[in-house]
């Protein structure tokens, strides 16, 4: 059994997507943000960052955090959703560290400086922005001639999926990325991928772009 301690946040639906395709039995463990329960002391002590997600495997006795992390561990665990090809995972690895390390900060502060506070730092607003869609244009092209971003349905694609799905949070008509969208909802129409998006529990709706 492996609990899951999780809020509904891009990185948290990262994981709980993973474990619902997965098909294994989990326990959901609410951590809410909102009222700053990932500083709790007994949160700590499984998430030293006190970031959200993170896991507890009481079959092998892992305990640990970070999404991408999370993602890989589960992935060699369950020999699932990452290719045991070494190029193919290589491309699978590359994929999931540009979500941790560009799409997840990126979009993150698109989130903060034009969803949440638009018009306080307007140089902010335009750099993220700019970014942003840089990003999305990074995306479109790789999958320009390929239906996932490592070939098959992969860890990379669980990573990448839930921070596109707030497209409405950064502005971002998908219509002008239309590989893009294809391959949103492609991915979206996975009952998984929909279950998942709505653990620890459902907040709105999946968004689905016209």
């Amino acid at each position: 059994m492996i609990d899951l301690y999780t809020w509904t946040t891009p990185n948290g639906r990262k994981v709980s997507i993973m474990l619902e395709e997965l098909g294994i039995d989990f326990r959901v463990k609410p951590i809410n943000i909102g009222e700053n329960e990932q500083f709790t002391p007994e949160f700590l002590a499984i998430s030293p960052n006190n970031k959200i997600p993170a896991i507890v495997d009481h079959e092998t006795g892992v305990t640990m955090m970070e999404s991408g992390a999370i993602l890989l561990y589960l992935a060699d665990k369950y020999q699932r959703f990452i290719s045991n090809d070494f190029k193919t995972r290589l491309t699978t690895i590359e994929w999931l560290m540009w979500q941790m390390g560009g799409v997840g900060p990126a979009f993150g502060q698109v989130h903060t400086f034009v969803h949440f506070n638009p018009g306080k730092a307007p140089f902010a607003e335009e750099r993220v922005r700019k970014e942003a869609n840089r990003l999305y244009g990074v995306l479109d092209r790789r999958l320009a001639d390929r239906d996932f971003v490592a070939g098959d349905y992969s860890i990379a694609d669980m990573a990448i999926w839930p921070w596109v799905s707030r497209y409405e949070w950064q502005e971002i008509d998908l219509s002008t990325f239309p590989n893009v969208k294809s391959w949103y909802l492609r991915i979206a129409e996975r009952p998984a991928v929909q279950r998942g998006y709505h653990i620890p529990n459902k907040v709105a709706e999946l968004p689905i772009p016209k």
